[in-house]
């Protein structure tokens, strides 16, 4: 048995660092254009500094496709968080969610929305990994539900 391809490991490490970037964009309030350089130049594929684990590399991201999610969501933050709104609980908002989980779900809606090329079951998949990276098993299936309800409706 192989291990993931390399594209497909350097997809997940992309989707991994959009989802950190633009959690620092919403807490710093980070213009675009220094978030990605910053990401460009000190996160992605580069040695961290690590006491608990010795030095420790990030892992190789494809940098065009991280790129295109930070950008998309950015662009498109009011028609995807709609459509987020639209499948949580009544009663619930996106202000109500963990500032973590709101950015791994607008990556996921980003993707399924506008990255046709990606099969919504891969995109659905890899942002439930994510989830688990940050979260335990209950939120993660969270993120399976609404993705995959947005899934139906975008990729019909």
């Amino acid at each position: 048995m192989t291990g993931p391809n390399p594209r497909s490991k350097a997809r997940s490490s992309a989707r991994l660092a959009a989802v950190q970037a633009l959690y620092q964009q919403q807490m710093e309030k980070t213009p675009l254009t220094r978030l990605l350089d910053e990401f460009h130049q000190h996160r992605l594929g580069r040695t961290v500094d690590d006491d608990e684990h010795g030095d420790a590399v990030y892992a190789e991201a494809e940098v065009a496709f991280f790129d295109d999610v930070v950008r998309g969501v950015d662009a498109r933050r009011a028609e995807i968080d709609a459509a987020l709104t639209a499948r949580l609980a009544g009663g619930w908002t996106l202000a109500r969610l963990d500032k973590t989980m709101l950015q791994v779900l607008r990556a996921g809606a980003y993707e399924l929305i506008a990255r046709p090329d990606v099969p919504a079951a891969a995109a659905i998949n890899e942002y439930v990994d994510v989830a688990k990276a940050f979260f335990d098993d209950r939120e993660a299936k969270f993120v399976n539900g609404i993705l995959d309800a947005l899934a139906r409706e975008v990729r019909a």
